[in-house]
């Protein structure tokens, strides 16, 4: 604990420039002003630096860019690969890992060790990866990196420790996958195909054993070459050679035959017995044209054949449409027995597998779900049912359904309020789903001990708004709303004019403000719209008001450049930019458009469902042809009954319960005579700039090296973080309307002489300045219907460097004051009138926290570049903290932790902060991101509890934590991915099944594929790289493969690189005895008939 004191006389000599509290005049806003008498404040701090740590939690949602996918059919457990180098590791619900290969290269195939807690994951950069499951946190064992060869196809044999490595140049490898290290058994392509051959057969594209006989591997080669290679005698059974190009091969469990598909979209069988022709050649989706020849289809890229004991077989393949069909959307085919049934797919088709009864490759299989990767969903399809329904899917794999624009982290939320939403949200639900369950049921996960209610809203570019159940680390949907259903839709715009105006995304979400007590909901839209929402039970049919705001500025700040250091910044590196949407009358010239809105709100009455009810419309207007500046600051207080709004032209005051404007004013008009700079009236402009817009959720990284001297000022909350001007312009040319950027209810001290805490409006602008708006509101509920609310400037002004961020109380005592509420009640439910129902409002006033502590409280204000506190009435500067000079922050809150409290910030730097409140000493700095990009800027927030969000890609949610107590009980949070599980035994076959179709046990690979038969590979082939695994990996691996592969990294640590050398000369020595020892032999058999006198 630790005790600090401030003395407030003499404080301007301690307070550095730039920063101060008083309000007199303009030339004295930048001076600290004393306190009005010396008196000691003690506040105990408990939070130190040893209670921060900052690492990833959990990743929601589904993985960007899929490229691979895996089963393992006795774990039960699914794998995800992505092009970034990501793998996604699925169970039952709850159980979710994610892991990332350092080198970001793509996954390029998974291959699961069946029951043995292991993953086999092949990379873009020619690197093979083993991982350890039996560990929550997985780690990388062994990695096998090929120098001269890519790889193109990995097959593992079940409960077989080789992998068969295919390349592009046509070889095939062996490795061992308990060392890592490949074989000295090498299938060449040469030796594969006919000596006749005088081409190359192209690509390993397939590389499987039979199920009849493990020593018999079919590689099928791209050009539509098939080999069955006898692995003891090292030469081929037979080949096979086909005129289109092979794309994927599948076995009849009984090994006599196998199905390949084909380019030109054709099925081919083939029969063990006569591999001249294939037994049957189908065009699954080619029609027979009128001159007898088929149509020409599309490549079928992968085929399943499988077996079903009670039924006929399954043949399952994506592609093949034919190419006059190739305007719909891409199809999964099942052919069951006659039946053939076509899957339409609402995106392109990764990836698909069957997901069968029993490992074991020569048993009937009996197919019970197909899994489809999709390039943005995965689909799992029932096959016991005829109609084949869809399973329903228990993981977020749709957060990006539309686009993501904002995010908004809720924790220690009302604890009823899930299972309201809940109960609303379940009414919407889809049905038609199979009644099965999850066939993905692997795994472990217990609820933790954190078991507090959280939730995250997530708005979107279409509109809608989601809540999710956050609590445990897990995500569920709650509820969707829509906010589209609010306007009338937009029509369509005549002639060019659209294409200059025309708005892709007219509904998008910008920003979300929610009160979970009071279960109000304020919903800002790209079109310069705000609309409010109250929670029912209960449907209804009401009209909704809509109240127009004109907010135009008609001056211009100008500013010398030494007073202020905000200039545009962070370009968006997307190209799709919503601007604000034309008006309904869109075929008015922009020159006679005014006092018209962006969107048409619907004037009629509307039934609303049980949930979040549309209330009230706010719409900013058109004014002298040009279209209203996008809303950059929002605040909503249910117990005043009032919201505020801000852009770049001022600000505006709404009291919703009598429906009435308030306040409307530019934001030098809220100055008064307290103005410290000068301005100079202007015409209004005649041209506006592009706004970059919400919905382009870029995959680019834009660098912050570039943008580390600049700050996201006026413009960044004009354009909602869009800069799109130049830093080098000069400042009178610079355009430097200030923009209000922050804005906060609650009580306190309008002015210097108050002796009570009355509620105010706090005001924070582009340029640093804080306003402070006194309020005089009724309290009884009547008169509060009736009587109007005034406010009014009272030229209050505080000064910061930077845009103004975020405001935050706290008492005398450090406690955080929050925000007074009014406690929910349902607006449509039926009322006594004997009884009329009255307001109850909670209010968190200063004065009624604090009993000895005197009069006053501290107010904490945080901008891009500094943070201060100050005491209030007296508004005095106690504390002040420079948060970054090179860099700017993007994102700041006040956030519960460990019985305490701290200013948490995230950068634009990438530098995540914590600082200790009151006094501001920096407690956390982690350099977390070093690249940003505008959807990270747009969707980090921080919440109570030390976590915080943000979107790591467009279809994905990462949760972190900065505290340390929560990074020591990670592991206690997640799931775990291995279960130890018996693995099944195989099907009695029977004597004349056995006798007649040959012994599968009898194949020794060791005896094949080991050093003492096969030698080793050259060193230059390939080259082993230790893993990186944990302790508790080593351990937790210690019987099975996954221990021996452990045990054998350790050995090779200890024994060095000297033993590798060592190794290398004694293969030189061994292959220079051997050549001597050919040409000696070879000259004794020329001399051996020789007589003495021939030499």
């Amino acid at each position: 604990m630790k005790k600090f004191r401030k003395v407030l006389d003499g404080l301007t000599t301690s307070s550095p420039a730039g920063v101060g509290g008083s309000s007199s005049c303009a030339s004295a806003a930048g001076t600290p002003t004393a306190g009005p008498s010396p008196r000691e404040i003690d506040v105990a701090e408990t939070l130190t630096s040893e209670s921060f740590q900052i690492c990833k939690t959990v990743r929601h949602g589904f993985p960007c860019q899929p490229t691979a996918l895996a089963f393992d059919p006795v774990q039960k457990l699914l794998a995800i690969g992505s092009r970034s180098g990501g793998v996604r590791i699925l169970g039952r619900p709850g159980v979710d890992c994610y892991c990332q290969h350092e080198s970001g290269a793509a996954v390029l195939q998974l291959q699961f060790l069946i029951n043995e807690g292991a993953l086999v994951t092949a990379c873009a950069d020619d690197t093979l990866h083993l991982w350890n499951l039996r560990q929550k946190r997985p780690a990388i064992l062994h990695s096998l990196k090929f120098n001269r060869e890519r790889i193109t196809f990995c097959h593992l044999p079940f409960q077989s420790k080789w992998l068969y490595v295919g390349t592009e140049r046509g070889n095939t490898h062996i490795a061992n996958i308990e060392s890592f290290i490949l074989s000295g058994y090498v299938i060449m392509w040469n030796k594969a195909i006919e000596l006749a051959t005088k081409t190359h057969p192209g690509p390993v594209v397939h590389l499987s054993d039979s199920p009849k006989d493990e020593g018999k591997l079919l590689i099928g080669f791209e050009s539509g070459t098939v080999v069955m290679w006898d692995l003891r005698a090292k030469k081929a059974d037979f080949r096979i050679h086909y005129d289109e190009a092979i794309h994927s091969v599948s076995w009849h469990h009984e090994g006599k035959q196998f199905m390949c598909s084909h380019s030109d979209g054709s099925l081919t069988v083939w029969n063990l017995r006569n591999t001249a022709r294939p037994v049957q050649v189908t065009f699954p989706h080619g029609k027979t044209q009128r001159d007898g020849r088929k149509e020409s289809c599309k490549p079928i890229l992968k085929v399943e054949y499988k077996m079903s004991r009670n039924s006929e077989p399954f043949v399952i393949f994506s592609g093949g449409l034919s190419y006059d069909k190739a305007s719909r959307r891409p199809t999964l085919t099942i052919m069951h027995g006659k039946a053939i049934t076509v899957l339409e797919m609402d995106h392109p088709i990764v990836e698909f597998m069957v997901l069968c009864d029993t490992p074991y490759p020569n048993e009937v299989q009996e197919p019970y779900a197909a899994v489809v990767l999709l390039e943005k969903d995965l689909v799992v399809v029932d096959l016991t049912q005829s109609n084949f329904p869809i399973f329903e899917n228990p993981y977020p794999m749709d957060i990006h359904e539309s686009p993501v624009t904002c995010t908004a982290y809720f924790a220690d939320c009302p604890p009823d309020i899930i299972p309201v939403l809940y109960s609303i949200g379940a009414k919407h639900k889809k049905t038609g789903y199979s009644h099965k369950e999850w066939p993905v049921s692997g795994g472990t996960w217990t609820l933790g001990s954190q078991t507090y209610p959280e939730i995250i809203l997530t708005g979107h570019a279409d509109g809608t708004i989601k809540f999710w159940d956050a609590t445990a680390m897990t995500l569920q949907m709650l509820y969707k709303l829509k906010t589209s259903k609010v306007f009338e839709k937009p029509k369509a715009v005549e002639g060019g004019r659209g294409a200059e105006l025309g708005e892709e995304d007219p509904y998008a979400v910008q920003m979300l403000s929610w009160c979970p007590h009071s279960r109000l909901l304020c919903v800002v839209g790209i079109s310069a719209n705000l609309i409010l929402y109250r929670f029912s039970k209960h449907d209804a049919n009401t009209n909704i008001t809509v109240l127009e705001v004109r907010l135009q500025c008609e001056v211009e700040e100008v500013i010398s450049p030494s007073d202020t250091e905000n200039t545009p910044c962070l370009s968006d590196p997307s190209g799709h930019s919503p601007q604000p949407p034309p008006s309904p009358r869109s075929n008015t010239p922009d020159s006679a458009r005014d006092s018209i809105p962006c969107l048409k709100v619907k004037d009629r009455t509307i039934r609303m469902p049980p949930g979040y009810q549309a209330e009230l419309v706010v719409q900013l207007l058109w004014v002298d042809g040009e279209p209203p500046q996008p809303i950059t600051s929002l605040d909503i207080n249910s117990a005043y009954g009032l919201l505020a709004l801000g852009n770049c032209n001022g600000l505006a005051v709404v009291d919703y319960i009598q429906r009435t404007v308030l306040l409307c004013m530019s934001t030098l008009e809220l100055y008064g005579a307290a103005d410290p700079f000068q301005r100079l009236t202007r015409s209004p402009r005649k041209s506006r700039q592009s706004t970059p817009g919400l919905t382009e959720l870029s995959d680019n990284q834009v660098s912050m090296d570039a943008e580390r001297s600049k700050s996201p000022t006026s413009e960044s909350r004009e354009n909602s973080f869009s800069r799109s001007r130049s830093s080098s312009v000069s400042s009178i040319d610079r355009d430097t309307k200030e923009a209000v950027t922050a804005l906060q209810f609650g009580e306190s001290y309008g002015r210097k002489t108050d002796a009570l805490p009355t509620p105010c409006l706090w005001v924070g602008t582009s340029l640093g300045l804080v306003l402070l708006i006194p309020m005089s509101i009724p309290t009884d509920d009547q008169e509060r219907q009736e009587e109007p609310v005034t406010m009014a400037p009272t030229g209050t002004v505080l000064m910061l460097k930077g845009s103004v961020l975020r405001f935050g109380f706290l008492d005398l005592r450090g406690a955080v004051i929050s925000a007074p509420y009014e406690v929910w009640r349902d607006p449509n439910a039926q009322e006594d009138p004997e009884r009329p129902r009255k307001r109850k409002l909670v209010n968190f006033s200063p004065s009624s926290s604090q009993e000895n502590c005197g009069e006053g409280h501290l107010a904490v204000v945080c901008s891009e570049r500094q943070a201060v506190v100050f005491l209030m009435p007296a508004q005095v500067c106690l504390h002040v903290h420079n948060i970054t000079e090179a860099s700017f922050v993007l994102r700041a809150d006040l956030v519960s932790f460990c019985n305490s409290v701290c200013l948490a910030c995230f950068c634009a730097n990438g530098h995540v902060m914590t600082l200790s409140l009151p006094s501001l000493r920096p407690l956390l700095d982690v350099n977390y991101l070093p690249l940003t990009d505008m959807r990270i800027a747009r969707t980090f927030c921080f919440t109570n509890g030390g976590q915080a969000l943000y979107l790591s890609s467009p279809t994905e949610i990462q949760r972190i934590t900065y505290s340390q107590e929560m990074c020591d009980n990670l592991q206690d949070l997640l799931g775990e991915l291995f279960t130890p599980i018996e693995t099944p035994e195989a099907q009695n076959r029977g004597f004349l099944k056995g006798f007649f179709g040959g012994n599968t046990q009898t194949f020794d690979r060791e005896e094949l594929f080991g050093e003492a038969a096969a030698g080793k590979a050259s060193r230059s082939l390939a080259q082993h790289i230790p893993g990186q695994a944990g302790m508790e990996g080593m351990k937790a691996a210690a019987g099975g493969a996954v221990g021996e592969l452990a045990r054998a990294r350790i050995a090779l640590d200890e024994r060095g690189q000297r033993l590798g050398e060592l190794e290398e000369r004694t293969a030189l020595l061994m292959t220079s005895a051997e050549t001597f020892s050919k040409h000696a032999h070879e000259l004794m058999l020329k001399c051996k008939d020789k007589k003495w006198y021939q030499f």
